[in-house]
């Protein structure tokens, strides 16, 4: 059974970094490879050491070996399988699209991932979803706007 406690983090960095690479690289003029090498490396190599940092936190923590080794591998296996379906949507519809269903399906999976974490506890779930849904739109924005400023640079 899935825990919380083992997604929660992992999903929420999965959905909010995807969509903002998608996002701020093709405001850049980032071509589809871009993005593609983009979110295959964050993929793997920022999961990777997050899933790292968070291990080396829990056992700095204490937390019994098995569970720190479950919920690293809870993280990088909810981030790997997020980042999977962004990369899905960019290589098969073309970017315009690829962005706009990228924003949707991560909107989709923040709002009930943020959902369950609220019930959980104890929280009220629609204004839950609504800060949260807040917080990472403020980064995507920000991302676009470094993609457009990029974008705007003249590159001898």
């Amino acid at each position: 059974m899935l825990s919380l406690t083992k997604i929660s983090f992992g999903g929420t960095s999965a959905i909010v970094t995807s969509i903002g690479l998608i996002v701020g690289l093709t405001a850049s003029g980032a071509s589809r490879g871009s993005v593609i090498a983009a979110l295959l490396i964050f993929a793997l190599g920022d999961n990777l050491t997050d899933a790292l940092s968070i291990h080396i936190y829990q056992e700095s923590e204490r937390l019994e070996s098995r569970r720190a080794f479950a919920a690293t591998v809870g993280n990088f296996v909810t981030r790997v399988a997020i980042c999977a379906g962004f990369l899905a949507l960019v290589s098969v519809l073309p970017s315009g699209y690829a962005v706009g269903v990228s924003l949707l399906w991560g909107a989709v999976l923040l709002a009930g991932l943020s959902w369950l974490v609220a019930r959980s506890r104890g929280a009220n779930p629609p204004m839950e979803v609504c800060k949260h849904l807040a917080a990472a739109f403020g980064v995507i924005a920000l991302s676009r706007m470094v993609g457009s400023a990029i974008l705007g640079m003249s590159v001898p």
